[in-house]
């Protein structure tokens, strides 16, 4: 078969293929330059090699423009090597997830032309002060039987679960990595007896073992989204998950991993194509030698959230404050010390009276108990020791450190006392999450007591370990229902995620500061090696103009009962405790004046000021519903 082709040479600016009438202008960085050029593959398989040449060549890159006979796919070739464009953005090759083979799949450019109908769509830009974010895996979100999706395990899997995310009230959902990858990885390395099953017949250390990298921590092809998330075409799978999450007001945010040996053009170039070319509200960084700066200071980016364990914000911020606050930071203390304060360790209450109100002017702060690494919630009250023996490395890999405590038994229980335990740890961490200061990080299926039978590394599992499993037993759909109120809790209220940093100090000269610290006197916290409780007031005077409800949270994770003291209100006011992780405590009760709480072990209870009421005909004081409390 003849293809009747027209090359015209020109001098690139940029690398990335572009279409134009007709067909298609390549440009590539190569190495050898006597030797190098595209390769177009048509739909019966056939092949044309198009050598560059130096009459379109600027620097390293060529330039090369094809028209005619239209092809599918391309790679390039610079000597004897063959390879796929680091540009592509579209790569065949990869569509079946898991696909293993006797070697590594071969893949190829995809060339495509549509364009998109986004609708009107635009950024979201919510603060980070309103922001909740919710972590997911595109496959393991609704790869499971029970998720009730059309497509399982794909980008149109997440948006038939938008009405699910919304009412749930999260504001962002981030992705895993979900740029293309080869998630097959293949081993040479001597593995125990527990993966035998799995390996060819051949003794010694260089056996061949075949492992699924679902997390997708690893070099792609960054500027094409993953073809085996998608029922479709990945481009327009992606962009139609990204416009209907955006018409439910949610944002979508991606998680990027870039090695060190990539270049800091490159990886800004990455960045500002998914938010140009995708309408991506934010990214969450992983690597080394990621120039933050560089990224921090790109005008393209400045409204695109950026956040990662490392940033150096006082090097990019040393010329003053940004516009719009979009750069933020993982915390990764608040998960090991709040985790260590659940399971009830000393010396903690200074962290966590600096954890609630820890909410910089500069920047966001990125709290988290659990993540996709590590233990999930549920498994952070249900183990204390990893169990990573079906991941076939002898249970060596993952973090030996996990600050957990399994309530009594280790992993899977029946006894209704252990798991009625669990169940108030499980509530107590949700209220350290949502009641903090800082941009709270939900995982998907921590909402759900999703367990991960004690994996803290479950990077190669693509089944029910890592799968979010969506049927509900009572007790899971009582960890939903506590999720979704204190998340709405903390979106109905701003004194829950102020914008302003707390003072700790009375500005408004109403008697109260915006925050303060109680124990069992009133205004005098105790900090001491032992103490296991705290009180903390956020006073609602200080949101404005609208002023905004008071609430005291009681945080008791010593394992026996203690005293709180409410501060005195003004005259007319009274506290109504309107939660409780303790099964056993009431969960409505009014108080009035300066008093002390009894705070049960092991629990939080939050209290709200509410206004006492006079009926005409007794005169008897009531108060009403806490919804509509004024602050005092």
């Amino acid at each position: 078969m003849e293809h009747k082709l027209k090359i015209t040479y020109f001098k690139p600016e940029r690398q990335g293929v572009y279409p134009i009438d007709g067909g298609y202008r390549f440009a590539a960085e190569m190495q050898i330059a006597e030797d190098c050029g595209v390769i177009l593959y048509d739909g019966e398989g056939k092949k044309i090699r198009v050598p560059f040449s130096r009459e379109g060549k600027r620097g390293a890159l060529y330039g090369v423009e094809i028209t005619g006979e239209l092809f599918d796919r391309y790679n390039y070739y610079d000597g004897r090597t063959v390879f796929t464009d680091p540009y592509a953005r579209g790569v065949a090759g990869l569509e079946h997830f898991g696909a293993f083979g006797d070697r590594p799949r071969h893949t190829y450019g995809r060339l495509y032309r549509d364009s998109f109908d986004w609708q009107g769509d635009e950024p979201l830009l919510t603060p980070y002060e309103d922001t909740i974010i919710y972590g997911l895996n595109v496959r393991g979100f609704t790869m499971h039987k029970s998720s009730g999706v059309k497509h399982r395990g794909t980008f149109e899997g997440v948006a038939q679960k938008v009405t699910y995310l919304k009412e749930l009230g999260v504001t962002a959902v981030e992705l895993l990595p979900a740029y293309e990858y080869d998630e097959c990885m293949y081993l040479t390395e001597y593995m125990p007896s527990v993966m035998a099953e799995h390996l060819p017949e051949k003794e010694g250390a260089d056996r061949k073992v075949k492992r699924l990298n679902c997390w997708g921590f690893q070099k792609g092809f960054y500027f094409s989204p993953k073809a085996s998330y998608a029922a479709q075409r990945p481009d327009i799978s992606f962009k139609k998950m990204v416009r209907d999450l955006h018409q439910n007001g949610i944002e979508v945010l991606m998680q990027f991993y870039f090695p060190p040996e990539l270049n800091e053009s490159y990886v800004l170039e990455v960045l500002k194509y998914w938010v140009v070319e995708y309408h991506v509200d934010g990214f969450r960084l992983n690597g080394f030698h990621i120039p933050y700066e560089v990224i921090a200071r790109e005008p393209l980016l400045k409204e695109t959230k950026i956040h990662s364990s490392y940033l150096p914000v006082d090097e990019i911020y040393r010329d003053g404050p940004p516009l719009w606050r979009h750069l933020a930071i993982d915390n990764g203390n608040f998960k090991n010390d709040m985790r260590r304060f659940l399971k009830g360790d000393e010396n903690l209450i200074n962290q966590v009276m600096y954890y609630q109100r820890n909410n910089p002017a500069n920047y966001g702060v990125i709290n988290y108990l659990a993540d996709y690494d590590g233990f999930s919630l549920f498994d952070c009250v249900s183990y204390e020791r990893k169990h990573n023996e079906a991941n076939g490395e002898d249970n060596r890999d993952g973090a030996d450190a996990n600050y957990t405590w399994n309530c009594g038994v280790e992993g899977k229980s029946r006894k209704k006392s252990i798991m009625d335990l669990r169940m108030r740890q499980i509530k107590n961490g949700l209220c350290f999450l949502f009641l903090s200061q800082g941009v709270p990080y939900l995982f998907g299926g921590d909402e759900r007591g999703c367990t991960r039978q004690g994996n803290n590394n479950a990077y190669c599992h693509d089944n029910e370990t890592a799968w979010i499993n969506w049927k509900c037993s009572q007790f899971q759909e009582e960890i939903l229902t506590f999720t979704r109120f204190i998340i709405g809790l903390r979106k109905m209220h701003p004194i829950l995620h102020r914008r302003e940093e707390f003072q700790i100090m009375d500005s408004l000269g109403c008697g109260y500061p915006d925050i303060s610290y109680h124990g069992t006197e009133a205004w005098r916290p105790d900090v001491s090696y032992i103490s296991r409780m705290v009180g903390i007031l956020l006073c609602g005077r200080y949101i404005q103009p609208k002023e905004d409800n008071s609430f005291y949270i009681a945080y008791n994770m010593h394992w026996e009962t203690h005293m709180l003291a409410l501060p005195k209100l003004p005259k007319g006011k009274k506290w109504v405790k309107i939660m409780s992780t303790a099964a056993q405590d009431s969960q409505q009760e009014e108080l009035c004046g300066e008093l002390k709480i009894a705070v049960k072990g092991r629990s939080v209870s939050l209290y709200c000021v509410q206004q006492e009421a006079i009926t005409k005909k007794s005169g008897r004081k009531t108060a009403g519903k806490h919804e509509s409390v004024e602050a005092f």
